[in-house]
């Protein structure tokens, strides 16, 4: 079930990797992707890290779907994430399906894959993954960490467990812990996946069915979340989907109701199920100031050295700007050189991905600024 194209690298083969939750795992499979040249100095490279049901085509056609990368509006030569100027790299989290470990790969002790044998893990087993991949590609020290998102989450835990190998670091519409409301909706999709008659308690990938209706709920629930009430209201409203009148049925009516439909149909067709429910768990455990005795600032300290850039949005109540401030709020306890930003946009939590240009003026500013104080611009 584990697909992938373009570059991959096995890690972990010599000595296992030991996750948060005390499992070890080994070897450590990660599907990857870079672009542009790691200079002579190793001072130009950049890690992007993606969001829960993204990938490592950040900046070139996925192999499944055939579209472009999720954010080549910003990633390639001369864009603000220039290739040309920057070594970047993007690799598929621990526990997803596109070429890195997880509950679909083979586990090695029985020849077949995983399921729900496969050890629950956390955002910070993500970054561990990614620490040992740049250690395989050459890079000691990154000029910048950036994500939205769970991206985000994976930079704040590259503050909190590499600084040392920070320069700078950019966090977009994150948190530093899953609240309350997050688990739920959370839970809501695991259920409906677990719930699938074709789920089998994980073993689907003996059987000729997969549980496609269950994690095709889990989606449409899901993408409710990223779209803000606004941004729903003025690209559907209550407009009837292809009739003139409402059926009386259970049909998709309303366009809202078909959009979500496709939304849940061309998703099964790119993701697992089982990783599904490992990677929103992974989110659900985060919680960094847990680990300090509820001190997030205590997290960063060791981070005052590191250039960082937090940017909230208006309509994001999925991660709202409560939740960024309370970061940047630590980040300044903590010494942390941050600037900060909440960015009027209607378009809900994915804004981070769209086109914002408030978003890439203040992103283009730090980056500028960045690499400057990197010696990489005159």
């Amino acid at each position: 079930m584990n697909r992938h194209t373009g570059q991959q690298a096995t890690l972990f083969d010599a000595e296992p990797l030991r996750l948060d939750g005390g499992a070890l795992l080994s070897p450590v499979t990660v599907g990857y992707e870079t672009y542009g040249n790691l200079n002579a100095d190793r001072t130009n490279a950049i890690l992007i890290c993606h969001a829960l049901t993204g990938d490592q085509f950040v900046a070139s056609n996925h192999p499944i779907t055939g579209k472009p990368g999720w954010w080549t509006r910003l990633v390639g030569p001369g864009k603000l994430i220039d290739t040309e100027k920057y070594f970047v790299v993007c690799s598929n989290v621990l526990g997803s399906c596109l070429g890195t470990t997880g509950p679909g790969s083979t586990n090695p002790a029985t020849g077949k894959a995983y399921g729900l044998d496969f050890p629950v893990i956390t955002i910070r087993d993500m970054v561990r993954v990614q620490a040992a991949l740049l250690d395989h590609l050459g890079v000691g020290t990154l000029m910048a960490v950036i994500g939205g998102s769970m991206g985000g989450m994976q930079v704040l835990e590259w503050l909190t467990t590499y600084p040392e190998r920070l320069h700078s670091a950019v966090a977009l519409a994150t948190a530093a812990r899953h609240t309350a409301q997050n688990i739920a909706f959370h839970e809501v999709g695991r259920q409906a996946i677990m719930a699938d008659p074709n789920w089998h308690d994980g073993r689907y990938y003996d059987h000729a069915a997969k549980p496609d209706k269950g994690l095709s709920v889990a989606r449409m629930t899901a993408h409710i979340t990223y779209l803000s009430e606004d941004a729903l209201t003025r690209k559907f409203g209550r407009n009837l989907q292809a009739r003139d009148a409402v059926s009386f049925g259970f049909d998709a009516d309303f366009q809202v109701e078909s959009y979500l439909r496709h939304q849940g149909s061309t998703f099964v067709d790119r993701f697992d199920a089982n990783s599904y429910l490992y990677v929103t768990r992974a989110l659900d455990y985060l919680d960094i100031a847990g680990r300090h005795e509820g001190r997030l600032a205590d997290a960063f300290r060791r981070a005052a050295h590191v250039r960082c850039c937090v940017i909230s949005f208006t309509s994001d109540w999925l991660y709202p700007t409560v939740e960024n401030k309370r970061i940047v709020h630590a980040m300044n306890a903590a010494g942390v050189p941050v600037s900060f930003a909440e960015i009027d946009a209607p378009h809900g939590h994915d804004s981070f991905l769209l086109d914002v240009p408030e978003m890439d003026h203040m992103l283009t500013g730090f980056m500028t600024a960045a690499a400057r104080a990197r010696g990489l611009e005159a």
